[in-house]
């Protein structure tokens, strides 16, 4: 398995920004980005194939959300914009070294220890 390492939670007001970060010790197929709230199911969010740069977004985050990487850093990115109270939430990176790609949970074999986001209107 990969160690993912995440950084770039906080606090932020409506209409804001965050960056989530998500540095990772080795290569692998396919990263993404899910959140949870307490009492709901984990969601995959943003996903990126990252040999072909294909990416995936949930809908209610497509134009607001976006995933990139910097391969010489090994490091994921989740840039958040326009942040409503909806998007509070535990955010966790992901990994996966499977040849498919995409925001199912089935697709990652290694997790992040996840970073809070709160969102206040």
């Amino acid at each position: 398995q990969v160690q993912l390492v995440e950084s770039g939670g906080g606090s932020v007001q409506a209409g804001g920004s965050l960056r989530l970060s998500c540095a990772a010790s080795g290569y692998v197929y396919c990263v993404g980005w899910f959140r949870q709230v307490p009492g709901k199911e984990r969601e995959g969010i943003a996903a990126m194939n990252t040999e072909f740069g294909a990416t995936y977004y949930y809908e209610s985050v497509r134009g607001r959300f976006s995933i990139s990487q910097d391969e010489a850093k090994n490091t994921l990115y989740l840039q958040m914009n326009s942040l409503n109270s909806e998007d509070t939430a535990k955010y966790y990176c992901a990994a996966g070294r499977r040849s498919h790609c995409g925001l199912a949970s089935e697709f990652f074999d290694s997790w992040g220890q996840g970073t809070q986001v709160t969102v206040s209107s």
